[in-house]
């Protein structure tokens, strides 16, 4: 049994994805506002990337942007990349747990408030011959 487990624990980390990411939890902030955002730098290299966020109106823009810096970072201080050649391979923005709220209504009824929060991804790969 314990061989087993440890045979797939040594596949899983043979398999790990080992491109820079940076990741932000619990964002309050819808999935959808932060994926529309998300698609203007998809597949762009990272400093055009970051020169976008920086000039976008969009709310959603602002938490990208530090995710983003995050990752470029941990590709310079724990991958050793360099930043020029970095290309933002994915990002993405998953469901979060609901808030869950009340409003309350005539005639004592109740209205259920989901406020929705997100996780924000972005993963960054290095282009070959910059």
């Amino acid at each position: 049994m314990a061989t087993r487990i440890r045979q797939k624990a040594e596949k899983r980390a043979q398999n790990k994805d080992k491109r820079p990411y940076a990741k932000a939890k619990y964002i309050k902030m819808s999935p959808s506002k932060v994926a529309i955002v998300l698609d203007k730098i998809r597949g762009q290299k990272a400093e055009m990337a970051v020169a976008i966020l920086e000039n976008m109106p969009d709310s959603a823009a602002f938490e990208c942007l530090k995710v983003l810096k995050s990752a470029i970072a941990n590709a310079e201080n724990n991958k050793g990349l360099n930043a020029d050649n970095l290309v933002v391979a994915e990002c993405y923005a998953g469901n979060g747990p609901l808030l869950k709220r009340i409003a309350y209504r005539a005639r004592g009824r109740a209205d259920r408030i989901l406020k929705k929060t997100s996780h924000i991804t972005i993963v960054l790969d290095e282009v070959v011959g910059g």
